[in-house]
């Protein structure tokens, strides 16, 4: 089986995107090509990395990317993680599998700094149990004889 490639789309990609980015790369292993990029990149958001280190899944290369990098590429899935990006979502070569996570956005939580980054794990661990349940339905849906 080749590589299932997988582009998550948001508005900003700067964390939820990001952080399913992350996420696939370190659960999906050899299976899986990860990307994430925004209809309009603001940077990837500081807690966004915090709450990556804390998980041990902080990448070096993660970077707040636009979806026009990618506009001309292949993917078995394109996956919306935000409202605004899944009606925004262009239409990519190869007809990819499209799939919407309305996720809350954590960087819209105002307040304590230990309350945006309480938002920022919740993301995490919401987004880490659709990836667990994601996995196996894509390896089987893309299983090439």
């Amino acid at each position: 089986m080749s590589q299932i490639r997988v582009l998550f789309l948001c508005t900003g990609n700067s964390a939820r995107s990001i952080i399913a980015e992350a996420l696939l790369r370190s659960m999906g292993g050899p299976d899986f090509d990860a990307y994430s990029a925004g209809t309009q990149p603001r940077g990837i958001n500081p807690f966004t990395k915090q709450v990556l280190e804390q998980a041990g899944q902080d990448s070096p290369d993660l970077r707040s990317k636009s979806m026009d990098e990618y506009i001309d590429q292949s993917f078995d899935y394109v996956i919306t993680v935000c409202d605004n990006a899944a009606e925004e979502c262009p239409i990519f070569p190869g007809e990819p599998r499209r799939i919407h996570w309305s996720f809350t956005d954590p960087a819209a939580v105002e307040g304590a700094d230990a309350v945006k980054l309480a938002a920022f794990q919740a993301t995490w661990r919401e987004m880490r149990r659709r990836i667990e349940t994601f996995m196996p339905v894509a390896r089987r849906a893309c299983a090439r004889p």
